[in-house]
């Protein structure tokens, strides 16, 4: 987990990235929030240990494991990271949530979608001769291609390396955390929440979000990791909570 500490504002944030069910560091917008902000990884994610199995409130439980009681919390999260924080904002785990803002989650699954989502997390683990060649796979499955280079620290954070070769970080079990309940989700949460998307996600759609009856915002220009590919844009999902 990362952190780091500003001291105008007494609030924390917590920032939890999960581009395409893999990892990446903190973006630059994260880092530029006033106050303390933490940056976990997931479960399954980064550096983080494996769970026996994955459903959201465990890793919501393991998220407030990390973070604990104390200031009040806003939680900006990316795809499983946003579902994560409406996990937490129900009020059943001791962090003490101001708001949850969901950036890039995917609200809408088909029957097909989840299945090989199922089939994914019972795949045998791919092993990669290179670094580089790992590097490519994190980025072309985690949609980085093209945002971040091979050798970005980001791409480190989602690689393992073990007696010379090279994996993704990412435990393949993550993949059957399933879809999420968002009406229930919602119903659930005692703080405000907000739905963040990029214009040009494919993950998601407009509608899709105006039909869950909270407020909604659309990030113009950015796609479905709009947190890299504009941290300044993205952090003003956190401005009304400084």
């Amino acid at each position: 987990m990362r952190a780091g500490q500003h001291a105008r504002s007494p609030c924390r944030a917590i920032g939890s990235s999960c581009p395409g069910g893999l990892h990446t560091r903190p973006s630059r917008g994260v880092r530029l929030w006033p106050g303390r902000w933490l940056a976990p990884d997931l479960p399954g994610h980064g550096g983080s240990r494996s769970l026996p199995g994955y459903t959201f409130d465990a890793l919501a439980a393991a998220v407030a494991g990390l973070v604990g009681g104390g200031a009040r919390t806003v939680v900006l999260g990316h795809s499983l990271g946003g579902v994560v924080g409406l996990a937490l904002a129900s009020g059943r785990f001791p962090v003490p949530v101001q708001a949850v803002i969901g950036l890039g989650i995917k609200v809408a699954w088909t029957a097909e979608e989840l299945n090989r989502a199922e089939a994914a997390a019972h795949r045998p683990v791919t092993w990669f001769a290179s670094r580089d060649e790992a590097a490519d796979r994190y980025l072309r499955i985690s949609g980085l291609a093209g945002l971040l280079t091979a050798g970005a620290p980001a791409v480190d954070a989602g690689l393992r390396e073990e007696h010379g070769r090279w994996r993704l970080a990412v435990d393949p079990g993550t993949f059957a955390v399933g879809a999420p309940d968002m009406a229930q989700l919602l119903a659930r949460s005692q703080v405000p929440v907000v739905l963040a998307r990029g214009e040009h996600d494919a993950m998601n759609t407009g509608e899709q979000f105006a039909r869950l009856g909270v407020p909604a915002v659309t990030l113009p220009g950015l796609g479905h990791n709009a947190h890299v590919e504009s941290p300044d844009l993205s952090i003003t999902l956190l401005d009304p909570y400084r």
